[in-house]
């Protein structure tokens, strides 16, 4: 079985504090992900476990890290820290090189985490491999007018997309059109029925290792 243990480092230009799952038998890539939470919540959110839980299992070193912001304060949203919040994803990549050592780096995150990746990514092309983006916060929910793409047209990382069918902040109709921005290659799964969240009794079950085998395919680490 995979092991997971507290993890803290504050040798990098942002502390990096989290929980590291450790596989049993490490993927032939040698694959690592940094994950991180959306603005409501932290590293231990039920979806942040359950997804680290499906890629340990597949082999990947996960580790599902708090942002800055969240670091600062139990609770609340993020005040104008989303330069902090990516550097502070920038070490945690850092720091799961060098823990770990694996061959491929992939990063990702839930809404708002994964908006923190996609920006930190859209800026330093192959600094990680691919990109993990669940729930992307598109626009604030009933304000479709409010886009949060203007990085897209510079994002050259792979990226997987993973939206619930009743998301309000962006439907899938809403959210394929913005990909076609992106110059990179991308891909969107669906979970039927499921919202922002993406978890729900329908989905809890199975979508993690749904999630796990796309992911794997997107990005090469398994054909």
């Amino acid at each position: 079985m995979p092991t997971v243990q507290p993890f803290s480092d504050t040798s990098g230009s942002e502390p990096v504090r989290g929980f590291l799952h450790t596989p049993d038998s490490p993927a032939s890539s040698g694959a690592g992900l940094v994950f991180t939470h959306s603005a409501g919540s932290n590293c231990q959110a039920p979806l942040l476990v359950l997804l680290a839980e499906a890629f340990a299992g597949a082999g990947f070193a996960v580790l599902r890290c708090d942002l800055p912001f969240r670091q600062e304060r139990p609770s609340g949203p993020p005040l104008r820290t989303a330069a902090r919040d990516q550097e502070g994803l920038r070490a945690a990549v850092d720091v799961l090189r060098r823990s770990v050592q694996p061959v491929r780096v992939f990063l990702g995150g839930h809404s708002y985490g994964g908006r923190m990746a996609s920006m930190l990514a859209a800026t330093e092309p192959g600094f990680v491999d691919a990109l993990l983006l669940l729930s992307y916060p598109l626009h604030p929910p009933r304000q479709p007018q409010q886009l949060r793409t203007k990085h897209f047209a510079q994002l050259e990382t792979p990226a997987l997309f993973v939206s619930g069918t009743r998301d309000g902040f962006g439907s899938i109709a809403e959210l394929e059109s913005a990909i076609a921005l992106i110059p990179a290659r991308t891909q969107l799964l669906e979970v039927k029925g499921a919202g922002h969240e993406l978890l729900n009794k329908a989905s809890r079950e199975t979508m993690p290792w749904l999630v796990a085998e796309a992911f794997l395919m997107f990005a090469g680490v398994r054909s």
